[in-house]
């Protein structure tokens, strides 16, 4: 499938996200502080790169894809934290180094982001992720889903994130009714930015779901319910992204019960040349 037609610099998504998630890094350092640091940043950047440019180089990559390598990198900056930058620049190379080395006929595996926050969390005591990081302010929730919407508009996987948020949402009300809670519970457990990140920038990726629709639907809702089990039966906080990682090896089989067009940011890559 190819990128929605549009002006130039539109017609791959990729520059939307960038430009979004650039947006999102400016508007932590001077409005609205919810723990991404600059610094960071720029050392997840150049480690992301970095890999990416000598993993191309290892598969004879012809050039250096470095809008998917910056777009990791700011989406671990915005969701990861860590006591040392090490972590952000690991991080980063475990997540552009899946890519090209953890492939099922051709088509990543795993979300690169959140595979590289998975394994810093469980593999070191250096790292962690706060659900509530970026605090339940009206606005910036509105803000962030309106350009979350803009950009999965330019990549056609609007669904799934709509799938993963109402599968959440129905959950939390389900589990306030089944405990008695208020409804202002469940609806404080949604106000947050890195719930809505996770939605419209993580599972939607177009390059590490589901090709049907109706596989995506599926993927959706068994990830939410994953989720939630380790949220609130097992006490579990960095629950979204280990049941999004864990289930992740489920995609190819999906692919295979529901075959459809695969996704591509441009025109497909040659024949027997890794896309990444």
């Amino acid at each position: 499938m190819a990128a929605a037609a549009g002006p130039a610099w539109i017609r791959d998504a990729r520059h939307v996200q960038l430009a979004i998630l650039a947006l999102l890094l400016a508007i932590n350092l001077i409005a609205v502080d919810f723990g991404a640091d600059l610094l960071a940043a720029a050392v997840a950047v150049a480690a992301a790169v970095a890999t990416q440019a000598g993993c191309s180089r290892l598969v004879g990559l012809p050039r250096v894809e470095w809008r998917s390598a910056v777009i990791a990198a700011l989406s671990l900056t915005l969701l990861l934290r860590g006591d040392a930058l090490w972590v952000h620049a690991v991080a980063a190379a475990v997540a552009i180094a899946a890519k090209f080395f953890v492939r099922v006929r051709g088509k990543h595996v795993f979300n690169p982001s959140a595979l590289g926050i998975a394994v810093l969390i469980f593999a070191t005591d250096h790292a962690w992720v706060s659900p509530g990081q970026w605090g339940t302010s009206a606005w910036f929730a509105v803000l962030l889903t309106l350009l979350a919407a803009w950009v999965l508009h330019a990549s056609r996987r609007t669904d799934i994130a709509l799938f993963y948020l109402c599968s959440h949402c129905g959950l939390l009300l389900v589990r306030a009714w089944w405990l008695g809670d208020p409804i202002a519970i469940p609806l404080n457990q949604v106000q947050s930015g890195s719930l809505l990140l996770f939605s419209f920038f993580m599972i939607s990726d177009p390059r590490t779901v589901p090709d049907a629709r109706p596989a995506r639907l599926l993927f959706a809702v068994v990830v939410a319910v994953t989720a939630h089990w380790l949220a609130f039966q097992w006490h579990f906080r960095p629950a979204l992204y280990a049941a999004l990682v864990a289930l992740s090896p489920l995609i190819p089989l999906l692919d295979r019960l529901f075959p459809a067009d695969r996704f591509e940011w441009q025109a497909p890559a040659t024949e027997g040349t890794p896309s990444c």
